[in-house]
């Protein structure tokens, strides 16, 4: 019997399990896919947004500004990447200066700290790359930019050592009451639990019609992305939003804290939940619309494209965060932007609730720091001598794009709930992500995959389950 299962390993549930980490709970996490980070938090903005664009009086305008104060400290004791580059919400013309001024009320009811509405030479001062048809903006110097994956993983690792548990390829069929506790039928037989947190992402709305009277119905809206090659000098140091829509936040263009720039995304209500295509047409109209906002656009620094899905709940606008009436059964049902900006502060919140109900000691062991990641490319020379001189793994350059050495990669794999496939090797070391795009790097890590897990190439996955590069070699005689 487990004290709480919670249902996902995406950023809330990552983050719910690091925040109850912190006490003396049996507590279990429970995956569909073969690693944390593989949903939606994998593949987004990247953006830890200041807060201005809820609606005051919601949870999301409430779980917004509170998460991205949060941050630095949790970036800090996590080794997450992390940057506060402020963001500029961009209008073109005098007519939609009341939007503007109505973003910068909302901010100022939400209670975000320090923005302004800024004039044009204002603007230029700050982004000198941003279009000359820029009339007003919107500053936030709160905004920042974050690594989603890796702060997923940095949660979840915490967690991990601080005794929570993980069971991969573990997806939920059905939940069942049982006098005062539930058993939840999964892919590895059944598991009991006091409380069960439904941090399913695009599945939550399937998670909680298990148990919940009201239906939910999670839409998938996709988001298309274009990425460029790394600037030594930041192309743009902010992130430049233009007026929001019905849709979203529009598309953006941002740095990323790889030095990269980030073009998107593109807003289309889906059906299919694992449908992650992207689309030539829908680009080329990302990048016209991205061209709006900064001018000679870099667009010949693409190196790739790839999409996201939000969990969007049809016919509502704010999360769902909430304890199911009559039960110890926790909702966090669409939780789409600012999802990644709220994360720790919704985890906070739900945790609570826990608490309330179990009323555990404290964990008197919890450690709230994750070991430092060694990034060879970022050391002086002096240090990089050390470190070959202590283990010649990290003078085997893997991934030539990204610096990427051997030990990079094995510690990737050997660390707290390590990597069991090439994204997440990807995903913890860069191998893979730079101009090539994996085009080099690709066999020389399954070769060290295979060595470190003891694996034959036919069981090498890109992101589990049967997502195989190597289907078969070909015969002696042929």
């Amino acid at each position: 019997m487990f004290d709480v299962v919670i249902i996902g390993s995406g950023i809330i549930g990552a983050s719910i399990a690091q925040y109850l980490s912190k006490f003396c709970l049996n507590a279990l996490v429970l995956e569909a896919e073969e690693e944390a980070s593989q949903g939606t938090s994998k593949a987004n903005s990247g953006i830890v947004h200041a807060g201005y664009d809820a609606e005051p009086g919601t949870l999301k305008a409430r779980f917004n500004v509170m998460g991205n104060e949060m941050y630095s400290k949790l970036s800090k004791e996590l080794n997450i990447p992390f940057k506060r580059n402020g963001a500029l919400v961009l209008c073109f013309s005098k007519e939609d200066v009341k939007k503007l001024e109505k973003l910068y009320d909302q901010g100022i009811k939400n209670k975000v700290p320090s923005i302004s509405i800024l004039d044009k030479s204002e603007v230029k001062n700050i982004e000198p790359n941003v279009s000359d048809n820029v009339y007003k903006a919107l500053y936030a110097p709160t905004s920042g930019i974050i690594s989603p994956y890796e702060a997923t993983l940095a949660f979840a690792e915490n967690a991990y050592i601080n005794g929570v548990k993980f069971w991969f390829n573990c997806k939920v069929h059905n939940i069942f009451k049982k006098e005062d506790h539930y058993i939840l039928n999964t892919e590895k037989g059944e598991v009991s639990a006091k409380v069960v947190v439904n941090a399913a992402g695009l599945f939550s709305d399937e998670i909680s019609s298990f148990i919940s009277k009201k239906k939910y119905t999670i839409v998938p809206r996709r988001g298309e992305y274009l990425l460029t090659d790394k600037f030594e000098i930041p192309y743009v140091s902010k992130t430049l939003f233009q007026l929001p829509s019905s849709m979203g936040k529009g598309v953006l263009v941002t740095p990323t804290v790889h030095d990269g720039l980030l073009i998107g995304p593109s807003s289309e209500d889906i059906i299919d939940k694992i449908d992650f295509d992207t689309n030539r047409e829908i680009l080329e109209k990302v990048m016209n619309t991205a061209s709006r906002s900064v001018q000679d656009l870099p667009l010949s620094n693409i190196i790739t494209s790839f999409s996201g899905l939000r969990a969007n709940i049809k016919n509502e606008e704010d999360f769902v965060v909430e304890k199911v009436e009559g039960e110890n059964f926790i909702n966090a049902v669409g939780i789409n932007s600012p999802g990644l900006s709220s994360a720790p502060s919704i985890a906070k919140y739900i945790s609570d609730i826990i608490l309330d109900i179990l009323s555990p000691k404290e964990n008197a062991n919890f450690n709230p720091y994750r070991n430092p990641i060694k990034i060879f490319k970022e050391l002086n020379l002096e240090d990089k001598n050390e470190l070959i001189k202590a283990n010649k793994a990290y003078g085997h350059i893997v991934c030539r794009c990204e610096t990427i050495t051997e030990g990079e990669i094995v510690d990737a794999i050997r660390r707290p709930l390590g990597a069991k496939t090439l994204d997440g090797i990807k995903r913890r070391t860069r191998a893979g992500m730079g101009r090539c795009q994996g085009g080099f790097c690709t066999s020389r890590v399954m070769e060290i995959m295979c060595r470190e897990l003891n694996l034959s190439p036919l069981e090498i996955t890109k992101f589990g389950r049967e997502s195989k590069l190597i289907m078969g070699f070909p015969k002696d005689n042929l």
